[in-house]
């Protein structure tokens, strides 16, 4: 036999290749970018500072340098929100990390993934008061789904890997990774994919059937049901099985704050937003209904108002993908834990079974709620001091506009006026700090979804207020070229807090008073600051110049516009069910509330 004919000797398999020595600090940055992540807003400091060598070098992932770590971590909310991705931020130890509290807590609120990497002092100094030191984990663990505290370089990967799993899933949330600065330094193998090991964590996607099955039957036979679409049908990317559920059952639709484009302004089944500011409609559609479908909706204080009136007709279906708010406020009647995408899906395929898609007999329903749809019309009165009205500015903003772009609000009156004013049509579109009610989360928030959103218009809709608390993020905006469009509805005041001063404590506006505005020392000029920072500034007192103001920010797109509108201090934010009475107090306007039947 010749060598040519030699049968072939097979070849041992090839080795994996040994897994590269990197440190700690390269070990972050690496697995960001495996996990795809393309932006990161922080600021570097003594105990971070090893991450932020190597991240210097990366080609996948863009830091954006902020100006102020809680403005770093609204800004990942934005990002997250806007987006549906994870947002990601990164602060130092100690002061750094604390600064980073706030949007955590937000996030937490409010479902919102993130993922916040902190820098820790030495391991061999923990607990010994060093230097910018701080129990960032014991500090956060409230207000995380969880948090991470690595010593180890050759954790790292596993740990970063393991917060994007727990932030991004079942229901989303924000994750802490506090790693100390000997192990960011340290050098290991790196390996990926990291075994990701969460025992105990295995949230429920699927629901039961007999419950699908059970609030299916309750649907079909009910005389007044209501859908009460919360927040989580947005943060499960539910919109479309949520729009078909309501087409088959034809029941009025109520979008929360947190659910704001979750189904769509412009359809004749949605009555609006319910709670404490809500529609006429919404407030008393859910008050006087025989059966609630809660979608990822946590039967909030300023939705329920006194919870123990609440809807006292009503039976429940609550489905949410947290077993632990199911029943926590309201009982229910059909618990049904599991994902809305796949549970909406079901219910629906359940419902049509049942009645084989004939239309329910819910005709004398809606008769009552067109009848308060024309009576109690969503508007605004004139202020008499002569000055804009706020609600006319935020409107043509949203007019002028359109609901393809991203609107962020502030807390406070504005917040109010930018839910019921602006008419959101798709998903993702709304974003507001609504469980914590954090000031200075709008000009961050925009700030991240413009990174998230490059080619969106991005609107932060903001107080005098809450603007300065973080608008020295208009300097990161400038240098980094994120044009947003700032819209400072300055009533010189802390609107909010005016208002319940006027209405409860006998009008003593005690400390509410920030001259800012009209006819005050306007400290600081708001068109000057933005001008300081770079940004085009304009200033409107007048109704006729509102438009062209708004024009010209929606065709200036090479820096940030900041308008400085000049509104009155005493407009308020109207409908309004006062705090700890029942929701059928819902008052329309200033002392007046619809006549309604309590027998009913």
């Amino acid at each position: 036999m010749t060598a040519d004919t030699a049968p072939a000797v097979p070849r041992p398999p090839a080795r994996p290749a040994a897994a590269p020595d990197i440190s700690g600090a390269e070990a972050v940055v690496r697995s960001l970018e495996k996990l795809g992540v393309t932006d990161v807003f922080g600021i570097p400091g003594g105990a971070i500072m090893p991450v932020y060598d190597p991240l210097m070098d990366s080609t996948g992932v863009r830091h954006v340098l902020v100006r102020h770590e809680q403005g770093g971590g609204h800004a990942a909310e934005g990002y997250a929100t806007a987006s549906g991705k994870v947002g990601v931020t990164i602060a130092t130890s100690g002061p750094g990390a604390t600064n980073l509290v706030t949007a955590i807590a937000d996030a937490y609120m409010d479902s919102i993934p993130i993922v916040a990497i902190t820098g820790q002092v030495f391991s061999t100094l923990m607990g010994t008061d060093a230097f910018q030191e701080a129990d960032i984990v014991g500090i956060t663990m409230p207000v995380t789904k969880h948090s991470f505290l690595v010593k180890d370089a050759t954790e790292i990967p596993g740990a970063i890997a393991a917060a994007f799993e727990i932030a991004s899933t079942g229901r989303p949330g924000p994750v802490l990774v506090d790693i100390t600065k000997d192990a960011q330094q340290q050098v290991a193998p790196f390996v990926w994919p990291p075994k990701v090991d969460l025992p105990g964590y295995r949230p429920v996607t699927k629901a039961h059937g007999k419950q699908i099955q059970a609030a299916a039957a309750l649907l079909a036979e009910s005389k007044k049901p209501v859908l009460y679409v919360g927040g989580g049908v947005i943060r499960g990317k539910a919109s479309e099985q949520l729009y078909a559920l309501a087409e088959s059952t034809g029941a009025p639709v109520v979008t929360t704050l947190m659910a704001r484009g979750a189904f769509p302004d412009s359809h004749q089944q949605h009555l609006g937003m319910p709670g404490m500011h809500g529609t006429v409609p919404a407030v008393l559609a859910l008050q006087e209904s025989d059966l609630i479908v809660s979608l990822g909706a946590r039967f909030d204080d300023r939705v329920t108002g006194k919870a123990s009136l609440f809807a006292p007709n009503a039976k429940v279906v609550h489905v949410d993908i947290d077993p632990a708010e199911i029943s926590k406020i309201r009982t229910a009647d059909v618990p049904i834990v599991g994902d809305l995408r796949e549970v909406l899906v079901d219910l629906d395929t359940a419902y049509r079974g049942i009645t084989s898609g004939a239309k329910p007999d819910i005709e004398e329903w809606w008769s009552y709620l067109d009848g308060l749809r024309t009576e109690f019309p969503l508007g605004y009165s004139q202020p008499e001091d002569g000055l804009m009205s706020p609600q006319y500015v935020i409107q043509r903003i949203g007019e002028l506009t359109g609901p393809e772009a991203v609107y962020a609000a502030g807390v406070g009156q504005h917040q109010m006026w930018a839910a019921q004013f602006i008419k959101y049509e798709r998903p993702n579109s709304w974003l507001n700090s609504g469980g914590a009610g954090t000031m200075g989360y709008s000009v961050p928030a925009a700030m991240g979804a413009k990174v998230a959103e490059p080619d969106r218009v991005v609107w932060s809709i903001d107080g005098d207020g809450c603007f300065q608390m973080t608008n020295q993020e208009l300097a990161t905006c400038v240098i980094n070229n994120i044009p947003i469009k700032v819209a400072i509805i300055n009533n010189s005041s802390l609107g909010m807090v005016r208002q319940w001063q006027t209405l409860f404590y006998d009008g003593r506006h005690s400390n509410t008073d920030l001259n800012t505005g009209h006819g005050t020392a306007r400290i600081p000029d708001f068109v000057k600051l933005a001008e300081a920072y770079g940004c085009l500034a304009l200033r409107v007192e007048k109704e006729e110049d509102v438009d062209a103001a708004i024009q010209t920010a929606l065709e200036t797109n090479d820096r940030p516009v900041v308008i400085d509108f000049v509104v009155s201090a005493d407009a308020m934010v109207w409908p309004m069910v006062p705090q700890g009475v029942s929701n059928s107090y819902v008052q329309y306007a200033r002392d007046h509330a619809p006549a309604f039947d309590e027998e009913d």
